[in-house]
């Protein structure tokens, strides 16, 4: 199957994990200020030709520097309200950002690859079928967080999990869609 088989249009959902795909990860530590979120290349562009084509795009992702007490709630959402106007600017839109700020240890059904973010997605937005979505991450808990949840899934990076697509990076999925 190619991407463009999957015949993509508004009435699919976009599912983007953050750190790695969006974003530049900080190895070892976590994004903690609006100063420290560094678009990857192509990013925006991307964003903004998914925005025409997805009917929703919503982040989906684990931040566990809120439980590991690193950063706070009000962080994030600085450095969200940035990411998001930028995205704005650039002509892209996004639905929704949701976070997991548990501890992996506290085993929440937020945090992926529990389907916690999706579902409620789901309850907010009803019109959401994750048979016509499509989840991109670069970890495996995002591919299984996707698969999870009977999504497609793209894997960002290197080859390290079952994943329906493999690629280098967003820009590079937007040229393929």
């Amino acid at each position: 199957m190619t991407l463009k088989q999957l015949q993509i249009d508004k009435t699919w959902t976009l599912f983007l994990d953050r750190d790695g795909v969006i974003n530049e990860r900080i190895v070892g530590d976590y994004v903690k200020k609006k100063e420290e979120f560094i678009f990857l290349p192509g990013v925006l562009e991307a964003i903004t030709r998914f925005s025409e084509l997805f009917g929703a795009i919503f982040v989906v992702t684990n931040q566990q520097g809120i439980g590991k007490k690193t950063m706070t709630e009000s962080n994030l959402s600085e450095i969200h309200t940035y990411m998001h106007s930028e995205i704005q600017k650039a002509g892209g839109k996004l639905t929704k950002i949701y976070f997991a700020p548990n501890l992996a240890s506290e085993e929440s059904q937020m945090r992926k690859p529990n389907p916690g973010m999706g579902l409620l997605a789901q309850e907010e937005f009803p019109f959401v079928d994750f048979e016509k979505s499509l989840m991109v991450g670069d970890s495996n808990s995002d591919i299984h967080f996707g698969t999870n949840l009977g999504m497609k899934t793209v894997k960002i990076g290197e080859q390290s999990v079952e994943a329906d697509f493999y690629m280098n990076s967003l820009i590079e999925l937007a040229n393929q869609l």
